[in-house]
């Protein structure tokens, strides 16, 4: 019995009808559909991108980028008012002193944190959540490295340059590709099992803009895996990795000399405050996925809340390409109860295919990830070939039974567990049946601006991760942010703590005068004091319920209702 509603029933025959001609194109090597060209791909992104959009953007008022267009929300982000009162601190006696404190221990920090810890310094590791809590523990379909004979860093540069619109830094283009397969083996000697054939040779899928087949997946479980050993790698030192849980910073710290010398932090079970000192700071808080930018859902997990982008901002710290997000094509539609959530690259990679109401292919289902996803939402506006949900929401289908038929039954049960689990809890049986997607926030392509040692434009911040900017240019393609957490990760660790060994004999006088500084900055600009940021959780509450309850300022989300 379908887990679809009657009244799509239609729709799913007509899928069912066209399978068999699309099969046969697909076994035949051929391209099931041709790939737009440059003008076409430029003409459905003006169209229907959100990116693209008249109200997308705007210039943000303040700070080192001043002037410059980003993404509306994140301006009025970046716009609000600073959540706490310098005054109200005693910075003279730290509550840690450290060699390096880690913002973050999503992939990206854990990582950093290990390689501290290598070099034989101390780490304060704090996060807002747990340990491992982050978008890094819920990516999915695998992350790319140059591992096989057929390829090598050089095509993986040219792709991801590529696919960036060529608007990458090309030296972190460089140094993400070249320890690609440094990275893949690193983490395969800590734990991660990583797919293999009968030869032990690892399985390499396709993937989104790629020329090559170099995807490698543990299932679709890949951030969880590598999570998993991260995480057990860093509890491994607890003599020089310092875990405080449930504690997000609030707002860096400065020294004399207005470099980076820790952060304070805000414990959300306690409500205390926690004074953190060190010798050099690394930013790696994940993106903004949670802010749900021209109203889409997300992928991101609840963290996700550009909290790392306001401290940088704060600081004095300089953003790069803010004026673009990446909007996963595949996020389900159906079931509500699953909204956002995200269906893999991978099922494309392995022979899925997107098409309309009518069973209809309308985009070769491995276009670049912001190509697609604008195909998809023109197919369902513009082109009204989308279905529609109960709840009034439209989506293409993502035939995924055509896996099985390419590969051999059990290929979906064996490669996509999560996703067969996921959906069978809402009686949809994807071997069988398609599934119902549609874009769904998922990427913060810009961000703090770094370079090859992931220092930032602020002397002793660092940043790696999502919450970093360059890596992707305006566009990442698949498994590139697992590897990029990996690689500026691990250099991230590593150059804090040569910066850290430099400053061993210091003291820092900490200071909150820069929080100070951007107050100033907002009232001489003249903008009003009607929210907040840092943002630490994001807001699902009824408004109306809290206007009538919350006179004037609620103390959850940091803003005046």
């Amino acid at each position: 019995m379908s887990g679809y509603p009657e009244y799509m029933q239609a729709s799913l025959e007509k899928v069912k009808a066209t399978r068999p001609a699309r099969l046969e194109k697909a076994k035949a090597g051929r391209e099931v559909i041709e790939r737009m060209s440059l003008a076409e791909r430029e003409e459905v992104l003006s169209g229907f991108h959100p990116d693209y959009q008249p109200d997308a953007r705007k210039p943000i008022r303040i700070g080192h980028n001043k002037g410059e267009e980003m993404t509306s929300r994140v301006v009025d982000l970046l716009e609000s008012y600073p959540s706490i009162n310098p005054g109200d601190f005693d910075l003279s006696e730290p509550d840690f002193d450290t060699d390096v404190l880690i913002i973050g221990a999503g992939g990206g920090g854990c990582m950093a944190a290990i390689q501290v810890a290598n070099a034989g310094l101390n780490s304060v590791l704090a996060t807002k959540l747990r340990v491992g809590d982050s978008n890094s523990m819920m990516s999915q379909g695998g992350m790319q490295a140059a591992v096989n004979p057929h390829d090598n860093p050089a095509i993986h540069y040219l792709d991801a340059i590529g696919g960036g619109h060529f608007d990458n830094k090309p030296e972190l283009v460089e140094a993400l590709t070249m320890d690609g397969p440094m990275i893949a083996g690193y983490l395969e000697e800590l734990g991660v099992m990583w797919d293999k054939n009968s030869e032990g040779i690892c399985n390499t899928e396709s993937g989104g803009g790629t020329s090559r087949r170099r995807m490698l997946s543990c299932r679709d479980y890949t951030g969880a895996e590598i999570q998993r050993v991260l995480r057990d790698e860093v509890k491994n030192h607890p003599d020089k990795i310092t875990i405080v849980e449930y504690s997000p910073a609030v707002e860096l710290l400065l020294d004399e000399s207005g470099e980076a010398a820790g952060a304070l932090l805000y414990n959300m079970e306690t409500e205390e405050y926690t004074v953190v000192r060190a010798r050099s700071v690394i930013m790696s808080t994940g993106g903004f996925g949670r802010l749900h930018i021209k109203g889409f859902a997300t992928t991101n997990h609840y963290g996700a809340t550009a909290d790392g982008l306001v401290m940088a901002y704060h600081a004095g710290a300089k953003l790069l390409y803010m004026d673009s997000v990446q909007f996963h094509p595949t996020g389900a539609v159906y079931p509500e109860q699953i909204l956002g959530f995200l269906i893999t690259e991978k099922v494309r990679g392995l022979g899925g295919q997107p098409v309309n109401k009518e069973g209809e292919l309308f985009v070769f289902p491995l276009e670049p990830r912001d190509v697609e996803a604008a195909s998809f939402i023109r197919e369902s506006t513009k082109r009204g070939m989308g279905v529609k949900t109960p709840a009034g929401r439209v989506g293409v289908w993502l035939d995924s039974p055509l896996i099985d038929l390419l590969s051999g039954p059990g290929t979906i049960q064996t490669t996509l567990p999560a996703m067969v689990r996921q959906f069978k809890r809402f009686g949809i049986d994807i071997t069988q049946e398609p599934m119902l997607v549609y874009p769904t926030l998922h990427y913060q392509n810009g961000g703090i601006e770094i370079n090859t040692d992931t220092r930032t434009t602020l002397a002793g911040l660092f940043a790696a991760g999502e919450v970093s900017g360059g890596v992707h240019g305006r566009n990442r393609l698949m498994g590139n942010s697992v590897l990029d957490y990996n690689v500026f990760g691990r250099r991230a660790g590593k150059a804090a703590a040569e910066r850290a060994k430099t400053l061993a004999e210091r003291e820092a006088k900490l200071s909150l005068d820069h929080v100070r500084a951007f107050r100033a900055e907002l009232e001489d600009t003249g903008i009003p004091e009607t929210s907040h940021a840092p943002i630490l959780i994001p807001e699902y509450r009824n408004p109306e319920i809290l206007k009538k309850h919350r006179k004037n300022y609620d103390p959850f989300i940091g803003r005046f209702l």
